[in-house]
């Protein structure tokens, strides 16, 4: 046996079972094609050679990630153009993965986990696109002229370590995936994480919580558009070209700063800049004890705003931010538990909760930190992690109390909203989420959870139109896999089942242990006629929530609309639930 270092592309082609089961003779004569006529001759044209090929995949070695990069992104190229003249029906397409590892080498074979990690690189591919591991995207540098998008660490089957994904931008080729983004008409902003200075990681939440606090209270400025922080947060750690990330969320003005906390004493420094000129137009620096944070905040924010455009500052009447807590502790917690509770995974949730009680404990009047807990409740009651009733009746107590302590916060009223959403109560979901948006316009997950709440009430249009106003105000949010998921909820209610399941599986492949997104998935692939698919997604169902059943569904599920339960139910007994 050799051992060597060695670039492997997988490739693997969607829907093989349902092309089989409409045609199989005429599936397996085109397969021979493509083979034949495109993806061997692509690959030994850049010196690769196939090592293991099966019914609807190959692998193949390469002497470098660029020929193997180059290799696929050519194989996509040509197959979209083959596809263009076939019916959409009988589309031929391949999900790429490229990896650059240790291997085995056994006379013609190739074994080792340099092969596994691009065999399940593949799978995290959109349909016709190519995802590469980190070493592979850093290999590449700018030898191809190739976009990149990170989609993070994703968690592949049977690797032991998780892995950190680029997809190449639209199949590898030169276009953007999105259109250009315009400016808007009014002054335009993202504030990103404020680098921690202190030398400890412990600190880091505090950095983070005064971005956080910034984002909400210039978010309340009606004359302002404002990148949320899931966007802005997806740069932290980074240290990207400010042009660029001004390019990638589509604004004018980037603030950046820096905390070092010692002590009871804390230095914070912010600087303002024109991105479409690269100048700084406000910089400053601060010095205070630490008790005095929530007055530093809005000292920062009414600095920023003034060298904006001070017209609007002095004409805004709103309140710049929500009540403070009283104990900087609880707000901390609150800050800390902020990034676990959006990850719809059973242990971060539960980190998150510890902390949100703990924020309670701490100041029982503080608003935020009762919002946040009704969210994570009522989450888990919609995965069926938790008793139905209990669950939603606790987290609306929660949300009304936050409504009582701070009415003008609005994530007290994007809570309630949530939960009214997930009992099957329309009118008053809408009327919460709208109260959270008039506070708050540019609150990119209450329009994202409005969204939902229009999909579960069957109005699939409405849904997608509040779902893109949402990833406008949030162009790289990293909760995208639950817009995904509401986007396939929407196709699902529209009878767009194909769609459904190309959505949810993107949802499903950012995080996996995403039950709401599993359902769905099973759900439309039953109607879609995929039952391997469909199969498989009950499996998935069946292991991140063990009590879903036929009767659940019936009873629990926040599908309003007879019609569309019992649509979903229907797909959910093809795949095989009971």
């Amino acid at each position: 046996m050799e051992r060597r270092l060695a670039a492997i592309l997988a490739a693997d082609l969607v829907g093989y079972s349902r092309l089989m089961g409409q045609d199989e003779a005429g599936t397996v004569a085109a397969l021979k094609a493509v083979r034949a006529e495109l993806i061997d001759p692509k690959i030994a044209e850049h010196r690769g050679r196939v090592f293991k090929a099966t019914g609807d995949g190959v692998l193949a070695e390469f002497p470098s990630v660029v020929n193997a990069v180059a290799c696929a992104v050519e194989i996509q190229s040509s197959m979209a153009t083959s596809n263009a003249e076939r019916p959409e029906e009988r589309h031929i397409q391949f999900r790429i993965g490229v990896n650059l590892g240790d291997v085995i080498a056994e006379g013609d074979d190739i074994f080792g986990d340099g092969v596994n990690v691009a065999a399940r690189l593949e799978s995290t591919a959109p349909p016709g696109g190519i995802a590469v591991s980190s070493v592979v995207r850093d290999q590449i540098g700018n030898r191809l002229d190739v976009q990149f998008e990170d989609i993070g660490k994703q968690e592949l089957k049977n690797i032991a370590q998780s892995v950190h994904v680029y997809q190449l931008v639209n199949g590898g080729t030169n276009r953007p995936m999105k259109e250009t983004l315009v400016l808007p008409d009014r002054p335009s902003i993202a504030v990103l994480p404020f680098q921690n200075m202190s030398g400890d990681p412990e600190q880091e939440y505090f950095g983070d919580g005064i971005a956080e606090d910034i984002i909400t209270a210039l978010s309340k400025l009606r004359g302002f558009f404002v990148i949320a922080r899931n966007s802005s947060f997806a740069y932290k750690g980074k240290s990207p070209d400010i042009r660029q990330i001004a390019r990638e969320l589509g604004v004018r003005y980037v603030l950046e700063g820096s905390v070092r906390k010692g002590g009871d004493r804390l230095r914070v420094t912010g600087q303002l800049i024109d991105a479409e000129s690269g100048a700084h137009i406000w910089a400053e620096r601060y010095d205070r004890p630490t008790a005095e944070i929530f007055a530093l905040q809005d000292e920062i924010t009414a600095s920023v705003v003034v060298a904006i455009e001070p017209q609007i500052y002095t004409a805004e009447s709103l309140r710049l931010r929500s009540k403070s807590p009283e104990s900087l502790d609880a707000w901390g917690c609150v800050v800390r538990a902020m990034p676990y509770i959006w990850t719809w995974v059973i242990q971060d949730e539960d980190t998150g909760i510890n902390l949100l009680r703990r924020a309670i404990e701490l100041d029982p009047d503080y608003a935020r930190a009762r919002s946040l807990l009704a969210w994570a409740f009522a989450s888990r009651v919609v995965s069926g992690r938790l008793d139905f009733e209990q669950g939603l009746s606790e987290a609306l107590a929660l949300a009304q109390r936050a409504i009582d302590l701070d009415p003008d916060d609005p994530w007290a009223h994007f809570a309630a909203g949530y939960v009214y959403a997930f009992s099957r109560r329309l009118a008053p979901a809408v009327e919460e989420l709208n109260e959270a948006l008039q506070r708050n316009p540019n609150f990119a997950f209450a329009r994202t959870i409005l969204g939902c709440a229009y999909g579960y009430a069957g109005l699939a249009e409405d849904g997608i139109s509040q779902l893109e106003l949402a990833r406008r105000l949030s162009p790289r949010d990293y909760t995208q896999a639950g817009s995904l998921s509401i986007e396939g909820l929407c196709h699902f209610v529209a009878g767009r089942y194909a769609d459904a399941v190309t959505a949810e599986r993107r949802a499903v492949q950012i995080r996996p242990d995403f039950c709401t997104a599993w359902r769905t998935f099973t759900a439309a692939a039953g109607l879609a006629d995929d039952l391997e698919q469909a199969r498989m997604g009950l499996v998935q169902c069946k292991r991140l929530q063990p009590n879903l059943s036929i009767d659940w569904v019936e009873k629990y599920h926040p599908l309003i609309r007879p019609e569309d339960r019992a649509k979903y139910i229907e797909g959910l007994r093809r795949a095989g639930l009971e």
